[in-house]
């Protein structure tokens, strides 16, 4: 885990059930996220069982090169794929949802955005047969702006605030791929036979950008008149380039030695 709650200064604000939180990475934390990430982020790329197998079967270099073929080459990839990374981590560490598929690592080619809701989270309580569903929308710029915000609530807003049936068909195929028939069973029962009411879903955009998410994002923080509970999560790297840079260049110096 990032920890980045640990390692940032924060500051929330709580409107009604909806929350906005900024946090700033502090800047003796830049090495330590940096190096965590780079551990990371390869499980998010390809199975670890699936390097595992290769590694044992085909040695060291396949299982490095295995890798190094996911990996983008195209820098506005890179940070859309560590946005979404860091989001998905905070998810799991900071909120009642769980992450099930890391869904980078069925993209169809490795410089090409995958279709979708970015994050689906999910919170199941299996034996109840009750489930719902945090659909998260990350956005990894430099500099925030009201039309990458914009573009963000609308992606939220689509298909009445509920995450995408694609999306969610695609996260319950995975899982049934997997071992997972449970959750995957209950995810479409949901989906085709009950239905997905409003009060089982919540919203998560989350920056991850240079600029100070406590202007332009609390604005629209501040501008939602839904129904739909809201969290807000602004996270700001002064050195953001550079953490991007410095975690994928990591990762492929680890992979070439």
């Amino acid at each position: 885990m990032l920890s980045i709650e640990g390692k940032s200064d924060s500051n929330a604000h709580i409107l009604d059930e909806n929350k906005f939180t900024s946090l700033e990475l502090r800047q003796e934390e830049f090495e330590s996220i940096k190096n965590l990430l780079i551990a990371l982020l390869p499980d998010y790329y390809v199975d670890p069982q699936s390097i595992a197998g290769t590694l044992a079967r085909l040695g060291k270099n396949a299982a490095a090169q295995k890798l190094l073929t996911k990996i983008p080459e195209v820098k506005k990839i890179r940070s859309g794929d560590l946005g979404e990374v860091i989001t998905t981590d905070y998810i799991e560490e900071s909120t009642n949802y769980t992450v099930p598929i890391r869904k980078l690592r069925w993209r169809d080619h490795r410089n090409m955005a995958m279709r979708g809701d970015d994050v689906i989270g999910i919170a199941v309580d299996l034996q109840r047969q009750s489930i719902k569903f945090l659909k998260a929308e990350a956005k990894a710029n430099k500099a925030l702006s009201r039309k990458v915000l914009q573009e963000a609530r609308a992606e939220l807003d689509l298909y009445e605030g509920l995450p995408a049936p694609h999306a969610l068909g695609f996260v319950a195929e995975r899982l049934r791929e997997t071992g997972n028939q449970p959750l995957a069973d209950l995810i479409e029962k949901v989906q085709l036979v009950d239905g997905i009411r409003t009060n089982q879903v919540e919203h998560l955009l989350f920056t991850f950008t240079a600029s100070n998410p406590a202007t332009l994002q609390k604005e629209a923080f501040d501008n939602y008149d839904g129904n739909i509970k809201q969290s807000s999560v602004g996270f700001r790297v002064v050195n953001h380039q550079e953490l991007i840079e410095g975690v994928y260049q990591g990762v492929i110096d680890g992979l070439n030695n």
